[in-house]
């Protein structure tokens, strides 16, 4: 795979790691590593908190908007329209501001969309609804921040100074990549604790406060990439007219400097398979993701006949388990394959959902277990595919590629949410969770079986 930037110079105190040409990178330290991952590994929390809170709050939401259960899914895939139209904007922004900046940015989203929806008033009717839908849409910001991060760590594991990281970098990018049922965690937890004293406008206020916080540290703390660095210099140098400059430059870091725009970029010959691979993967996997991870209360409620305060419990110790799928499969990334670890993950989510849902489990511990281990296959194989992802592509359309990519989520959570509502409203919520979400979720795995293998991400 051709590389496209490395960069000379943010940090001169930094040691310097190799590059393929005749000049090195500074490297990040050790500490700079930490902190990095830590910020990652935070901010995507809080994005999924927030996120996480619309799906784990809709039940208390749809009795206040006067909402049935089909108009509440349809806002939920509403949502998805919206969050799809914010999303498919990030990309090529990320490439254009930058990692840490993109950061920022995402989660800002997250705090306006808090903020936001806690004073939307539900006496308007149609107005409220659509207001619910427009303010949720920002969503699609924080949603964002997990192909940013993806990005970030992919280039920082090529520099580190730590050798544990940068070999073992699948199962420490599971960690922070982990953050998905940490945010869903902390979401039903909340909703637990304190939905009953402060109502599901105080949970969204709480929601702001870590998210400005967090856009504060990591301006002040986080380091850009020296990849980004230099592609800002090869931009530079371009835009003066200094072409042969440019490429004299990338040629001395051993990487190339493309001269088409990112979107471009992503769909060249070598690219594009796996830009259209990927996209598909994602969208049919979302099917399962909306259904189980998302709508995880109102699965729990309307087809298993669970008590609402029971499976706000019931989510806590399911994603707590799930958070585990990704150093499971992180880990098993560098082992086997990331491609291999994603195919199977998805296939056997699927089985164990199917299973969840049919009549025989029908207790308390069953429901969990089942739900936990097509929860722990269904989310833990991201720890891979958003990694993959980032070794798919070349550093100046490696933002726009891991988040059009992953943008792919919000069609296919819109495409899943139409089939959804309709089954739903034909035969219940079980039988469309099945046919709609587990089924969806194994013919993901099948699709992942046509991407184009890549080698490792090495400067």
């Amino acid at each position: 795979m051709s590389e496209t930037a490395r960069t000379t110079g943010a940090s001169g105190t930094a040691a310097a790691a190799p590059s393929l040409g005749g000049h090195h990178f500074p490297s990040f330290s050790r500490r700079e590593t930490n902190v990095a991952m830590t910020l990652a590994l935070l901010a995507w929390t809080v994005a999924v908190f927030d996120y996480g809170l619309f799906g784990t709050l809709l039940p208390a939401m749809q009795s206040d908007f006067g909402w049935s259960d089909s108009t509440a899914y349809l806002v939920n895939t509403l949502i998805a329209i919206g969050t799809a139209v914010v999303a498919f904007g990030v990309g090529p922004v990320i490439d254009r501001l930058g990692r840490r900046r993109g950061m920022m940015v995402t989660i800002g989203g997250t705090a306006v969309a808090s903020v936001l929806t806690a004073i939307i008033p539900t006496r308007l009717g149609a107005g409220s609804t659509a207001a619910v839908v427009g303010v949720r849409s920002l969503g699609g910001l924080g949603f964002s921040e997990q192909s940013v991060n993806a990005t970030y760590l992919n280039e920082v594991f090529a520099v580190t100074e730590d050798t544990r990281k940068s070999e073992r970098r699948g199962f420490w990018y599971g960690i922070v990549q982990g953050g998905w049922p940490l945010g869903f965690l902390l979401s039903s937890a909340l909703a637990a604790v304190a939905l009953d004293q402060i109502g599901w406008r105080g949970m969204y206020l709480v929601a702001t406060l870590p998210a400005l916080v967090l856009i504060v540290v990591i301006g002040r703390k986080l380091r850009e990439t020296p990849q980004f660095e230099l592609q800002q210099r090869l931009h530079a140098l371009k835009r003066e007219g200094k072409n042969a400059e440019a490429h004299e430059l990338a040629a001395e870091h051993g990487v190339t400097h493309a001269e088409n725009a990112p979107i471009a970029e992503i769909f060249r010959p070598d690219l594009r398979r796996n830009t259209i691979v990927l996209s598909l993967a994602w969208i049919v996997n979302f099917f399962g993701i909306n259904i189980f991870s998302v709508l995880g209360s109102s699965i729990l409620a309307n087809a298993k006949g669970v008590e609402l305060s029971n499976a706000f419990w019931m989510l806590i110790v399911i994603n707590l388990i799930a958070y585990f799928g990704y150093i499971f499969h992180g880990w098993l990334g560098d082992r086997i394959g990331r491609k291999k670890t994603i195919v199977i993950g998805w296939m056997i989510s699927g089985v164990a959902f199917a299973l969840m849902l049919s009549p025989i489990v029908n207790t308390a511990p069953l429901i969990i277990g089942t739900y936990a281990a097509g929860l722990f296959f269904l989310v833990g194989p991201y720890a891979a595919i958003l990694f993959y992802m980032g070794e798919c592509y070349p550093t100046d359309c490696r933002g726009t590629g891991s988040v059009i990519i992953g943008a792919m989520s919000q069609p296919g959570t819109i495409i899943g949410g139409f089939l959804f509502t309709a089954a739903a409203a034909a035969w219940g919520t079980g039988a469309a969770a099945l046919w709609v979400g587990a089924v969806g979720t194994f013919v993901s795995g099948l699709l992942m079986i046509l991407a184009r293998p890549v080698a490792r991400l090495e400067h």
